[in-house]
């Protein structure tokens, strides 16, 4: 695991450092604990933080409370705090301001060790369950509300116009490969769309044959672009079925960040253009002018 020791003492971080890096574990020690708060949100594969309470600029109570509201977006983290004054009180307290543990500075080597091995066990579990809440089961890729999620984080990042656009896809005639070929037949034409999306910025399934993509960083020229190709990439999947081999075509919606936008409203005006594909003859990219859409030739 990788792991963040914060402490006033380069010598105390020294000693930590030494019980633990030789059971195979990353170790960044800090004495400055704002410095270590900007690492741990640079760096999401930190599972564990161990900080003493006496530490600054940040207060040992300070970070636990920081890095806690850290790990809602970054991912887990497993807090331990340290200190040679082990009481009732400091122990509520670190509890209360978000840590997970509390062990005596300096610890030994056997019961820091304990610790850390419970403390995988506990991050490896909390992984595995945000993985089961944000998966959709079926294709692998985000489900709607994960989805969302970082279209959001994505559109917070760069809010400006065009920075950020959407593309909504849709499988062409997906009711005749359900029936005339069933169900399982469908599933493996869902699974092959999301493959085909899988390598393209934020891409997700937000439910039955519909699926959407956030591409940060792209305005609406090259979204559209993009759109074109994965509509290429489908329209090449052959999929097979009891009566031979089926052919694949998906309909495109594509739209940009404008001012005063949201994830929202950018995926609706996608979803609107998604439609006008679909009435407009299927397996086509139509993109979002503002005041209406535009077909793009093939």
């Amino acid at each position: 695991m990788q792991i963040v020791i914060v402490d006033s003492s380069r010598v105390v971080l020294q000693i930590i450092a030494s019980l633990i890096e030789p059971r195979g574990h990353a170790v960044h020690p800090f004495t400055d604990s704002e410095r270590a708060l900007e690492f741990l949100a640079a760096t999401p594969t930190v599972r564990v933080l161990i900080t003493s309470l006496e530490v600054r600029p940040l207060c040992g109570l300070e970070l636990c409370w920081s890095a806690r509201l850290l790990a809602e977006s970054r991912g887990p983290l497993h807090v331990i705090t340290m200190s040679s004054a082990r009481n009732v009180r400091s122990l509520a307290e670190a509890l209360d301001s978000g840590a997970d543990d509390f062990i005596e500075k300096p610890p030994s080597a056997e019961e820091l060790n304990a610790r850390l091995r419970a403390a995988e066990r506990l991050t490896t579990m909390q992984e595995e369950l945000i993985r089961l809440a944000e998966t959709d089961p079926l294709t692998g890729s985000y489900n709607r509300r994960a989805f969302f999620n970082r279209a959001r984080a994505a559109a917070a990042r760069d809010p400006r116009p065009g920075a950020v656009s959407a593309i909504l896809l849709d499988i062409d005639h997906f009711k005749r490969i359900n029936d005339a070929h069933g169900h399982d037949v469908g599933d493996v034409a869902i699974k092959a769309v999301a493959e085909s999306i899988s390598g393209s910025g934020i891409a997700g399934r937000l439910g039955g044959e519909e699926f959407a993509v956030i591409l940060p960083g792209r305005g609406l020229g090259e979204a559209v672009a993009h759109a074109e190709r994965l509509r290429g990439d489908v329209q090449a999947l052959q999929i097979r079925g009891a009566k031979g081999p089926i052919a694949l075509s998906c309909s495109f919606g594509v739209s940009t960040w404008r001012d005063g936008d949201s994830v929202e409203a950018l995926v609706k005006r996608a979803d609107v253009a998604l439609y006008a594909a679909k009435g407009g003859g299927r397996n086509r990219v139509v993109a979002d002018q503002g005041e209406g859409v535009r077909a793009v030739a093939r």
